[in-house]
């Protein structure tokens, strides 16, 4: 009997949660780190192997570092801190043959593009603060022999355009040409496991749809699939909206994903926002 591959989750959040399913569906066997019982008990729900591993304190970065080490993959969704990345620090010292990394990171690295399509060969141009802790971030992990992953804005079921207009109140903020491309979660997920699957296949790669797009379109469409009234539009004013709002409608970014396709093999099964939110539908009225 073949022993299964493992496959180590440092983080456990909704893109990990996904991947989770998509390993044990192609026969890994998967664990997540955890920081509380509640996280614990979360992963143990999902029917995944719980590390316990606190990467800020002493004990539980020799327990993430020997979890690691007995593992064949791991892949990192922990963002950096005040004070760096604090996964970065016991993983030091692996060597690329030992362990597959994968990191995930964001689109954000790139900055304001003003219109034009961002490469992964691109000098990086961070314009935040948060921004510019990633770039540094997937330094670290590159240094690591990891692939990083730049991630576009996640969405997915209970977490989409659909959600935020149920909840109401959602407003479609208008500033001509800014736009950014999307990623459903179950995308991201399947790119992971070709990524683990193909070795041979490193650097960096962005994961991301094939229609950069606003967010008043998305919400317009998405209110016509709920056979809703669009929502109240409103042109952009940066006093109106959180910090973090306004740091991202400051950049536009279309970025380019034809890296992941040619070298992962991967094409996205939701191009469009709105494939994916017809298929968030579907699965909410169990077709």
């Amino acid at each position: 009997m073949t022993t299964p591959r493992k496959c180590l989750l440092i983080g456990y959040g909704y893109v990990a949660r996904a991947t989770a399913r998509r390993l044990t569906a192609a026969g890994w066997a998967v664990s997540a780190t955890a920081r509380s019982d509640q996280a614990a008990a979360a992963i143990e729900a999902d029917g995944v192997a719980v590390v316990r591993a606190d990467p800020a304190a002493p004990a539980g970065r020799a327990s993430l570092r020997a979890a690691a080490e007995a593992h064949d993959a791991a892949i990192s969704s922990v963002p950096p801190g005040p004070d760096g990345d604090p996964v970065l620090r016991p993983l030091r010292g692996l060597r690329p043959d030992q362990l597959w990394l994968g990191y995930l990171s964001t689109t954000g690295v790139y900055g304001d593009r003003q219109g034009g399509w961002s490469f992964e060969r691109d000098e990086l141009n961070p314009g935040s603060a948060r921004a510019r802790a990633r770039v540094e971030a997937e330094a670290g992990w590159a240094a690591l022999g990891a692939r990083i992953f730049r991630l576009g804005g996640i969405y997915g079921p209970g977490r989409s355009a659909l959600d935020r207009l149920r909840e109401g109140g959602a407003v479609a903020w208008i500033k001509p040409g800014q736009v950014f491309g999307r990623i459903h979660v179950d995308d991201i997920a399947r790119a992971l496991v070709l990524a683990m699957d193909r070795p041979q296949a490193r650097g960096a790669f962005n994961l991301v749809d094939d229609w950069p797009s606003s967010q008043a379109e998305v919400l317009r469409g998405a209110a016509g699939l709920l056979g809703m009234a669009p929502p109240e539009e409103r042109p952009f004013d940066p006093e109106r909206v959180s910090a973090m709002m306004a740091s991202f409608y400051s950049e536009q970014r279309r970025v380019s994903n034809a890296r992941a396709k040619a070298v992962l093999g991967w094409r996205p099964a939701y191009p469009h926002w709105r494939d994916g939110l017809m298929a968030i539908l579907a699965s909410e009225n169990g077709r």
